[in-house]
């Protein structure tokens, strides 16, 4: 850490010198821009030029079936506008994985495609969307698969069960989108205030989303079970699980709505009731837990593992009521 004194020039104009050496690595000199960014109490600044990466290349050479689909959507998070694929020859199959890449990430498209090399670009503009609106999306079709996952259990209802796995890939999509606004607001602070929203808000969007990614994969394991169930399970099992959902769901709704809710002392004793929430649904779960010991192992193995997905969405609920604590803590003065 430097420091530097500010000075008063001409009587009227406040300066600071800015360390050489930083100036330098950024190509700074005698006559070139420089912007501004105010955050929080704090004055942020970065060359004009500065607008992070744009376009990336990836040498997909080696890389076959989820390791390719990871790249992609790795390059996607990062931030890149165009993301160009080459190796010496793009085989079909290798093609086949990355038009399921683009498919499954919002705004991607492939411009162009030759022997050597598939052009891929993001035709959303990151600062047109709302990061608030696709936390907001993603709580709504995670709270709505676990609700149905256990509608599906209760019903054994396998079409159900399916579109419930299906919607993961929804809340998967969104997920993608809040990480890229994310990482962009880190790396580019005229990124952040293009959104609206101040850095320190975006990472706890960010911590938010990745719970609600994680409960949309609880529902969606919760109805894989299902499917594999092929035994009734009895009725006082059945309400248990049924109460257990409707805690879970319950907590993850009075966290949602901490984390929304703008006045701080609101904000915090809804998030302390979510916290509140979480110890009990513990208790429930071991209740529950000692009626499958009177069933067969294998009823009792799978039903064990839905009273974990639902204890562990409550859990990821209670991590959303902490962020919103966090966030309705008054800042600390610099």
């Amino acid at each position: 850490m430097e420091r530097r004194k500010v000075q008063l020039t001409g009587g009227s104009t406040f300066t600071i010198s800015i360390p050489k050496e930083w100036a330098r690595d950024h190509d700074i000199s005698a006559g070139v821009e420089v912007v501004f960014h105010p955050d929080n109490g704090s004055l942020l600044l970065t060359p004009a030029s500065s607008s992070g990466p744009t376009r990336g290349e990836l040498d997909i050479t080696d890389k076959t079936g989820d390791a390719l689909m990871r790249g992609v959507m790795t390059m996607y998070v990062s931030g890149f506008d165009e993301i160009e694929l080459t190796a010496d020859q793009i085989t079909p199959g290798q093609r086949r994985v990355i038009r399921e890449a683009t498919q499954s990430l919002v705004g991607l498209e492939v411009l162009e495609e030759t022997v050597d090399t598939v052009l891929v670009q993001d035709l959303l503009d990151s600062s047109e969307l709302s990061v608030h609106s696709a936390v907001e999306r993603m709580h709504l079709i995670a709270r709505s698969m676990l609700e149905d996952a256990m509608s599906a259990l209760k019903n054994h209802d396998m079409d159900l069960a399916r579109d419930v796995i299906a919607r993961d890939d929804d809340v998967d999509r969104l997920w993608y989108v809040v990480s890229r606004i994310f990482r962009s607001t880190l790396r580019s602070p005229q990124m952040a205030r293009e959104i609206g929203l101040s850095r320190e808000n975006c990472f706890d969007y960010h911590s938010s989303a990745r719970q609600f990614e994680r409960i949309a994969d609880h529902a969606a394991k919760i109805s894989q079970l299902t499917l594999e169930l092929d035994a009734t399970i009895p009725e006082d099992v059945i309400d248990s699980l049924d109460t257990l959902c409707g805690e879970a769901t319950e907590i993850i709704e009075t966290a949602f709505d901490a984390l929304f809710e703008t006045e701080a002392d609101l904000a915090t004793s809804l998030a302390n009731d979510a916290r509140t929430g979480v110890s009990e649904i513990d208790d429930q779960a071991r209740t529950i837990d000692d009626q499958l010991r009177q069933l067969d192992p294998t009823r009792a193995r799978f039903l064990g593992l839905i009273v974990d997905s639902l204890s562990r969405s409550a859990d990821y609920g209670g991590n959303i009521a902490e962020t919103a604590l966090q966030k309705a803590a008054p800042a600390p003065d610099l």
